[in-house]
């Protein structure tokens, strides 16, 4: 499990982007799939530039140190996510951080899955009729009703991104659910996106397309929320399975994105009992030195929008 969040949530260059991949449909949901083709979640980040912090924030997170991946999923493991129909029954939820939150009724219910254990407590719902997601952090149905640390709804058809400053059920103001690893496409052969992880120290600082920051401290040398990190095009693949393959390419393809704090290099897949052990313990085995962190900022077309630049 990773270690839980360990502050209070607080509140370019011209260039070509580089080709997306086509959406893979949500599974429950067909008829919408994890934001556009053309979101910086589904760019391609194999050619661009390494950022110009890439020893220090290696270094800072532990992968000079030895540390290795970790799948944060698999068994009980994950985060779960529910889909309900556009008739579902909405509720208020009283938040912790209002402020920050989109205070609008969201459709929880008994059939919510919720992110199991001590932990975050996650709740992801979408709404395959709309297409709408919504993400609560520390959620409970309580005697005076539902109650969350903060929650955010994104149209998954739209690019747009929380106002700047803005946490979302993730410290980083990202949605979770484009972030995960789903079995589906993971047994298709194909992952078109970025993953979500995390790191145990992050800045107080955030990069576009983040949109908040957790970290207690201004220092370069950490990982702000919104770093992305690619798997180097070098590290081999020979004699893995084809399931790890599949994974590793999308690491070098679209690779991790910085979205809490937590353990170092712990990334986070969709809860599934599918999950095979066997790819799960060739993942453990990745050295975190085998990455890069990279240049995203030519990627971006606006500000408040996740779509890049050119598409």
């Amino acid at each position: 499990m990773r270690a839980r969040r360990i502050v209070p949530l607080l509140l370019a260059v011209v260039a070509v982007a580089a080709p997306v991949a086509a959406c893979t449909p949500i599974p429950g949901a067909p008829a919408c799939s994890l934001l556009p083709d053309n979101n910086v979640w589904h760019a391609d980040v194999s050619q661009l530039p390494l950022n110009v912090h890439n020893a220090a924030w290696l270094a800072s997170s532990g992968a000079t140190s030895g540390t290795k991946l970790h799948p944060d999923f698999g068994g009980p493991y994950g985060i779960p996510f529910t889909t309900v129909a556009g008739t579902h029954a909405k509720v208020p939820v009283t938040f912790d951080y209002a402020s920050e939150s989109d205070r609008v009724r969201y459709p929880l219910g008994s059939d919510t899955q919720i992110e199991p254990g001590g932990g975050d407590r996650h709740a992801l719902i979408v709404d395959r009729d709309t297409c709408k997601l919504y993400e609560t952090y520390a959620t409970a149905q309580t005697s005076r009703g539902w109650t969350a640390g903060s929650g955010a709804v994104y149209d998954l058809r739209s690019n747009a991104l929380r106002p700047d400053g803005y946490t979302s059920a993730d410290a980083a103001g990202l949605p979770i659910l484009p972030g995960l690893l789903q079995y589906a496409e993971v047994e298709a052969g194909k992952v078109g996106h970025a993953v979500r992880f995390t790191v145990s120290r992050s800045s107080s600082s955030h990069l576009w397309p983040a949109r908040h920051d957790a970290g207690s401290s201004s220092s370069l040398n950490l990982p702000p929320m919104g770093a992305r990190f690619r798997l180097k095009a070098s590290y081999s693949l020979t004699g893995l399975r084809a399931d790890t393959r599949t994974v590793l390419t999308a690491f070098k393809k679209y690779g991790l994105i910085v979205a809490d704090n937590g353990s170092n290099w712990y990334f986070t897949g969709a809860r599934d009992p599918r999950w095979p052990n066997a790819m799960l313990d060739q993942l453990k085995t990745v050295p975190a030195s085998a990455f890069e962190a990279v240049d995203e900022s030519r990627l971006q077309a606006s500000a408040d929008s996740g779509q890049v630049r050119g598409k």
